[in-house]
């Protein structure tokens, strides 16, 4: 017979956790496993609210298993260890992304790369290795593998750097890996959303020159104002667009939504790379000529391994470099998803679960 959502672990947890394609979440009492040898437990400060979250609560992949808790941008402070964890103490301040496991034993995970690992475990919405369903950072209290457990730097805000550990590595892994890091480079952002606007951030930190594409007006002042780009295109003018063609060296697109891209490809110098990072429900159409006339590239790119992400948060706090945020209590979470549909943020949620999360 199968244990209960409370029982199948021994140690009591509370959450907030959606139990059907509403997508609407509740408090909930579930259970963690007891403390291995090589684990971290941590209590839950703050965990961001991604769009992914979304996703899984209303199935819209079709691979989600209720009662979902969802969360993978979670910072903390260690409570417990295990007897051989050696990079952690109780106290110290972490922080766990989009994974809390995998293989270890695979190229990917050799090569630093987790993130490919075809037996990864994400931080939600999956089966952990030994068949109990994994519950993320809406909850008192997480659970992780030392190995997936972040150090958090001193100089970085707890809230505002939470979305970092999935808006801030999936924009910093591109540029680092497609070679738009280097000072002058010339990089376009498509998007000025909770992705988009950390990638502005990063790709200026790194020296570029920022270009922001945006469908609507309304947005200028906020890319050159509030987070000082460099350029700002509507990307429905076509005499913006035709004036920005061949300038760019790589662009990255974090719009989820439906759009065209061959502007975007136009406006690539020769060996342009443009980056893909949201996933629009229908696929892009690309015309081959757009591509060998240029020697152009198109790619993807998720988030990074877990040494990138580190190196990607020690990064942040060197330059200052945070999310946009709004922090708001956990009773609050159906209201702010109701918002973020609307895009009625700036550009973050950030749950403070510390101070709103109470046990029933």
């Amino acid at each position: 017979m199968a244990k209960s959502l409370e029982s199948e672990h021994p140690i009591k947890a509370y959450g907030y956790a959606a139990h059907d394609t509403s997508g609407k979440f509740s408090p909930v009492t579930f259970s963690r496993r007891v403390t291995g040898e090589k684990d971290v437990r941590f209590k839950v400060l703050y965990c961001g609210i991604c769009h992914s979250d979304i996703h899984f609560g209303k199935n819209e992949w079709g691979v989600t298993t209720y009662p979902v808790i969802p969360g993978h941008e979670i910072v903390g402070i260690v409570t417990e260890v295990g007897s051989k964890v050696e990079k952690f103490k109780v106290g110290d301040t972490v922080g766990v992304g989009c994974l809390v496991d995998s293989c270890r034993s695979c190229e990917s995970c050799i090569s630093d790369c987790e993130q490919f690992c075809a037996k990864q475990v994400q931080t939600y919405g999956v089966q952990n290795y030994d068949g109990t369903q994994a519950y993320g950072g809406y909850s008192d209290h997480m659970i992780s593998d030392e190995h997936f457990v972040l150090r958090w730097p001193e100089k970085l805000p707890l809230d505002s750097g939470a979305p970092l550990l999935c808006a801030g590595i999936t924009t910093y892994s591109p540029l680092r890996y497609f070679g738009l890091d280097k000072p002058g480079t010339k990089v376009g952002v498509v998007g000025l959303g909770g992705l988009g606007h950390v990638a502005v951030k990063m790709a200026k930190a790194f020296g570029a020159e920022v270009t922001v594409f945006s469908t609507t007006a309304a947005k200028k002042e906020e890319a050159i104002e509030g987070l000082k780009a460099d350029h700002f295109i509507i990307s429905k003018d076509e005499e913006q667009m035709k004036a920005a063609m061949g300038t760019l060296d790589g662009i990255i697109d974090t719009v989820s939504g439906n759009h065209p891209i061959l502007g975007l490809l136009g406006t690539l110098k020769p060996n342009g790379k443009l980056v893909i990072l949201g996933a629009p429900e229908k696929p892009h159409e690309v015309a081959a000529f757009s591509l060998i006339f240029g020697r152009k590239t198109v790619a993807g790119s998720a988030i990074g391994g877990l040494k990138e992400t580190q190196e990607m948060l020690d990064f942040a706090a060197e330059h200052g470099i945070t999310a946009d945020v709004e922090v708001i209590p956990i009773d609050y979470v159906n209201t702010a998803i109701e918002r973020l549909l609307k895009s009625d943020v700036r550009y973050r949620f950030v749950i403070d679960v510390a101070n709103s999360l109470k046990a029933e």
